[in-house]
């Protein structure tokens, strides 16, 4: 990867699911967490001091995720499914997000690069 290249991490969340915003924010920062912890500790140090860009999207259920985080890990990414523990609105096991990344903005974008901001 050229020392130009941007990096990010890209965090899916499931629309369908309709969470409240601190539940949704607590999601995401467990998908965030969890695959960044995946990363490669050169990479992942490389990410933080370029700013630890993050990026969160939109799928429309629990499928589509699925296609996303296997399209990711078929290309090299580093994957993080986040499943729900059911302590407050979600039943045990509920999947909610994924984190994809961080890795090379352009490696992501081709993954990831048609879905909506959410």
């Amino acid at each position: 990867m050229p020392d130009t290249e941007e990096l990010k991490q890209v965090i899916l969340v499931r629309k369908d699911l309709k969470l409240p915003k601190g539940k949704l924010a607590a999601q995401v920062a467990h998908a965030a967490v969890e695959a960044a912890g995946k990363t490669d500790r050169k990479l992942y140090e490389l990410w933080k001091s370029m700013g630890a860009k993050k990026v969160v999207l939109e799928v429309a259920d629990e499928k589509e995720l699925h296609i996303y985080e296997q399209q990711a890990r078929d290309s090299g990414l580093k994957t993080a499914i986040i499943a729900d523990a059911g302590r407050t609105v979600l039943e045990p096991g509920t999947v909610t997000c994924l984190g994809i990344g961080p890795d090379s903005e352009s490696k992501i974008n081709r993954i990831t690069g048609r879905l909506k901001v959410l």
